[in-house]
């Protein structure tokens, strides 16, 4: 095998490695199912009592039943309502002075000579501090977006999970939502705010040529990770 052959397929191999090593995903938010799992069909059993309704039966609800989504399958609207302020300001100042001297105006004949002016002595000092910082972050994100129930917890609580993808022209944007509700917090229309919910995870990102002109280039991004500047 030639070398200069042989060199080419070291510099390949180590390109397709530092494209690899650059093109990292983002890690997701939102993990688990988004929707909830068909129900298994059920035939249901004809009883004969003459009752119009039976129970048992898809899209039967009883008589003086709400109808709250509370199993699985059910359908909630999330109203997106996230709005995060926060503010830090930090001051500090410190200054400190100190003195120390010793004089010897007069001497007593009893003392020795040589203890005079010449052992007079004086020291200054002084130390200064002055720190400031401040930090701020201001977030919002609005929007709705129609979830699944995906799970019932024991004590009723409900499991949500729900995604939309739009795709317009060469790129698309997908929204992801996961959390736990309390029925009781969901309105008239089937709508809760996202403030009501716990565990509450929303992912908003796209693709295409938008998402890309954001990405660092590959080999730029190999570089930086080793560079330990």
């Amino acid at each position: 095998m030639k070398k200069s052959t042989f060199f080419r397929g070291v510099i390949a191999a180590v390109v397709i490695v530092m494209h690899g090593c650059a093109m990292v995903p983002p890690e997701a938010v939102v993990t688990g199912p988004l929707t909830a799992p068909p129900p298994v069909p059920i035939s249901p059993e004809v009883v004969a009592n003459g009752a119009i309704y039976q129970p048992g039966a898809y899209g039967n609800y009883p008589l003086f039943e709400d109808r709250r989504p509370r199993n699985v399958g059910d359908i909630v609207t999330i109203i997106i309502q996230e709005r995060t302020n926060a503010a830090k300001n930090v001051s500090t100042s410190t200054n400190r002075n100190s003195n120390a001297g010793l004089e010897f105006g007069a001497t007593p004949s009893i003392l020795p000579g040589d203890l005079g002016a010449r052992q007079n002595f004086g020291v200054e000092g002084s130390n200064q501090a002055t720190g400031t910082g401040s930090s701020r972050a201001d977030n919002l994100f609005t929007g709705t977006l129609t979830t699944t129930v995906v799970g019932v917890l024991p004590n009723g609580n409900l499991q949500l999970a729900g995604e939309k993808q739009i795709a317009i022209n060469r790129g698309s944007e997908y929204l992801l939502f996961s959390g736990v509700i309390d029925p009781r917090s969901i309105t008239g229309s089937n709508t809760v705010a996202s403030t009501q919910v716990a565990d509450a995870r929303i992912e908003f990102r796209s693709k295409g040529v938008m998402d890309e002109v954001q990405t660092m280039g590959w080999l730029q991004r190999f570089f930086l990770n080793i560079s330990p500047f």
